[in-house]
């Protein structure tokens, strides 16, 4: 059963998702990439704040384009590797009470202990999908520090329908990533044996 998540996300139904269920998620998303990341936990300017609150981050550094009117279009919407945030996720998720982080390849310890203390869940998009996932994006309502950051590195804020993920990393603490780390590194210790 695939479940229907609609931004802003309550915290009851956050904790109504478990690792594993797979969603399809419509509402206002902003991505956030390393420098917005850096920029949330040093700074943590107000201007990204309504825009985060009980919504979703969506590690992501999409390929733009503008049209003849002057509206902002996503070519590309594919994921980015999420690890590289995890020194600065839990912190940012805490401060802006975010209730979803999307990306790829799932998050360390720190940001599952994050997810469980404000109520929040790491979502997989598929990578390699770029250009299908920005038929998701169905607006791009602003887009925030483009000057200062670049187009990759800048807060897009969009609105997306029925935007397909799976949730890996839930608020009660299961992780398939973590899942699929201790299942393989059981096996490879089994293989290493039988070489032996």
């Amino acid at each position: 059963m695939i479940k229907k998540i609609t931004t802003p996300i309550s915290l009851d139904t956050v904790k109504g998702l478990k690792a594993g269920d797979r969603v399809l998620l419509t509402g206002r998303i902003v991505t956030a990439r390393d420098a917005a990341h850096k920029l949330m936990i040093e700074k943590k300017p107000d201007f990204v704040r309504e825009y985060l609150k009980e919504s979703v981050i969506y590690h992501c550094g999409p390929v733009v384009s503008k049209d003849s009117a002057g509206k902002w279009h996503f070519v590309s919407a594919g994921p980015t590797t999420s690890s590289r945030e995890e020194p600065y996720e839990a912190d940012v998720i805490q401060e802006y009470t975010v209730r979803g982080v999307i990306g790829k390849g799932g998050m360390g310890a720190k940001t599952s202990a994050g997810l469980q203390k404000t109520g929040a869940v790491y979502l997989h998009a598929v990578g390699g999908a770029g250009a299908l996932i920005a038929e998701c994006v169905k607006n791009v309502e602003t887009v925030l520090m483009y000057e200062e950051l670049g187009s990759p590195e800048a807060f897009w804020v969009i609105d997306v329908v029925d935007f397909p993920l799976v949730v890996t990393m839930d608020a009660h603490g299961a992780s398939l990533h973590a899942e699929v780390l201790k299942n393989s590194e059981a096996k490879a210790k089994k293989l290493l044996e039988s070489i032996r």
